[in-house]
């Protein structure tokens, strides 16, 4: 990755130089949309290589080749000119059909609400020139930018607004592994992002491919929708890179906004792969295509509402939540009671804190079900910290290896997860305990008075500790006795 990472600090540098961009998100969605065409088209140049039929969907003199390519091409108000005035209004227009021409509907699904910030022809020119160095058509530049690309979007997400966070690779990676898709199901991800979850299972089902029947297969069974332009733009890119050709079931919409009844058999899929957003709250009215019992603004309950309406039966899902859904009361306890209804919830693994810092400290749970059976029973396991962690962050986040022990002790759902045994980090909860607990699902590992510390120098800074909280507490009595006394002197004199 070494020569690509000064490749793009230097375009974020030239930028910051530019009067029209401001802030971080600004620069990366401007250089995610040049990213995007010049991936198109390299990628247009092997398909032009390996079949000879091929047209793009962009017209000549728009396609990156022609105006970009040419380090001496135009720059300065031409530059701009063309950009703003011809580049950008006929992508937006571009005639797209996802039957008849998908490639051009994913173009204009990226651009729709894409945008040309920068203000200087000069620094754009320099910024596409620099772009130029890196050659997508050279599997090991391919590669590499997958890394710096990862790079970008926690750059981009380090703001962590309204409940998205970037998914540690190492959690997709394990929910991936478990519900392991089978080349032939179709899987989702309602709630996009830039495409973390799809990128793994991609990666997941490539190793099932081997002759080009499979592949057309594989290509067409990823689907995903996501509401915000910028991660829309950056998954589709993302896609591109992993050997999606055309990434047309990648679409920039509110899975939510769709009333439930509206979903037919034809949208349902085998598998779902989710992190929802946590604490957003939906515009009025998008409650209202959801069943009355259920209804909430709540982004994250809404999704686990619409995920269980989009599985088919035997279908089987991952979802990330936080704690907050797994004791919520109201209407998350009558989703709850749906879920467990309608699906297997056999596995819920408790996430320690910090797997998603910096973005959040709120705890996380990873929710695997199974559509079709109700819940007789639900497993618990509590991912440890690593030996000699404390916590995560950016520097030292959760690893892949770390989940070897869930792995071990995961079993297969045909029997029944026969295998399972109670542990100090596992145990199992009977749905009639959790129907009495008023369908709370934060139930505590039994074991953990087991894990209680007798480590003398443990215990003696504990010890110590609380003296100091109850000398801070008695000293803190005190002056407010004191300033007490010292106002009643006060009107007294």
């Amino acid at each position: 990755m070494s020569n690509l990472t000064p490749v793009i600090k230097s375009i974020q540098d030239i930028m910051r130089q530019d009067s029209g961009v401001d802030g971080d998100a600004q620069r990366i969605s401007q250089l995610t949309w040049l990213l995007f065409l010049k991936v198109f088209d390299a990628l247009e140049e092997e398909l032009e290589f390996t079949r000879d039929d091929y047209k793009s969907p962009i017209a000549e003199h728009l396609r990156w080749r022609h105006w970009a390519a040419d380090a001496e091409g135009m720059t300065g108000d031409a530059m701009l000119d063309f950009v703003d005035k011809q580049l950008f209004p006929a992508l937006k227009a571009l005639s797209a059909d996802p039957q008849r021409n998908p490639r051009g509907y994913v173009v204009r699904g990226v651009f729709e609400d894409a945008y040309n910030y920068m203000k200087s022809g000069h620094l754009l020119r320099q910024v596409v020139n620099k772009l130029n160095a890196i050659d997508f058509n050279r599997q090991a530049e391919r590669h590499q930018f997958n890394d710096l690309y990862e790079k970008i979007l926690r750059d981009l997400q380090s703001a962590g607004n309204a409940g998205e966070f970037y998914t540690p690779r190492a959690v997709t990676q394990f929910m991936v592994d478990m519900t392991n898709p089978q080349l032939g199901e179709s899987v989702m991800d309602p709630a996009t992002g830039t495409g973390g979850f799809l990128v793994c299972a991609i990666e997941h089902l490539r190793k099932q491919v081997h002759n080009a029947s499979q592949e057309a297969v594989l290509q067409n069974s990823i689907r995903g929708v996501e509401k915000k332009q910028l991660p829309h733009m950056l998954c589709v890119t993302n896609l591109l890179l992993h050997g999606i050709e055309v990434p047309s079931q990648i679409v920039h919409d509110n899975t939510l906004a769709r009333p439930l009844r509206d979903y037919t058999a034809a949208d349902r899929v085998n598998v779902i792969l989710t992190n929802p957003p946590f604490g957003g709250i939906e515009e009025p009215g998008i409650e209202a295509g959801f069943p009355a019992d259920v209804r909430t603004k709540e982004t994250a309950d809404l999704f686990l509402v619409l995920i269980q309406h989009l599985l088919k039966p035997g279908g089987r899902a991952a979802v990330v939540l936080p704690d907050g859904f797994l004791f919520g009361e109201g209407a998350k306890a009558r989703i709850k009671e749906q879920l467990l209804q309608h699906c297997n919830l056999h596995t819920i693994v408790r996430l320690p804190n910090g797997v998603f810092a910096p973005y959040t400290g709120i705890k996380t749970n990873l929710l695997f079900f199974t559509k079709g059976q109700p819940t007789q029973h639900i497993w618990y396991y509590e991912h440890p910290y690593p030996p000699g962690v404390k916590n995560y962050n950016k520097t030292k986040p959760i690893r892949i290896d770390e989940f070897d022990l869930e792995k071990a002790w995961w079993g297969t759902e045909t029997d029944g997860f026969a295998a399972r045994v109670e542990n100090e980090r596992a145990w199992k909860v009977g749905i009639d305990q959790i129907k009495a607990a008023g369908y709370n699902l934060d139930q505590k590992n039994p074991h953990i008075g087991e894990q209680q510390s007798h480590d003398p120098d443990e215990l003696l800074a504990d010890y110590a500790r609380l003296q100091n909280e109850a000398q801070a507490l008695r000293d803190e009595l005190k002056s407010i006795l004191a300033q007490s006394l010292a106002a009643k002197m006060a009107q007294g004199a």
